[in-house]
């Protein structure tokens, strides 16, 4: 099973992850990232980079986040694929900060 970004990433959209992404995966809205279960090769690199906990490998995701499993799938492929470090999103520490980061 794939690697999933989940709802921590909303209103942060830290890139530290895709900087050590072999494969073009990871893809980017106006509020988080997502990735694109067709092109990850699921190395799990990208989940320790993830400074608030957001990137969970398939079979370890918690039940109340399954949910992300399709939200990855059907988002990735319609936006436009990060594979540079960006920017975090305005407010993203105090994000972080909430989230107990």
């Amino acid at each position: 099973m794939t690697t999933i970004v989940t709802d921590n990433c909303q209103r942060c959209r830290f890139t530290d992850c895709v900087t050590v992404c072999p494969v073009a995966c990871f893809h980017y809205d106006d509020e988080m990232l997502y990735i694109d279960p067709d092109v990850c090769i699921d190395c799990s690199a990208c989940i320790p980079e993830c400074p608030v906990q957001a990137i969970y490998e398939g079979d370890d995701i918690p039940a109340d986040k399954e949910h992300w499993i399709t939200i990855n799938a059907e988002r990735a492929p319609t936006l436009p694929v990060c594979d540079e470090k960006m920017d975090p999103l305005p407010g993203a520490e105090e994000r972080k900060t909430e989230l107990g980061f």
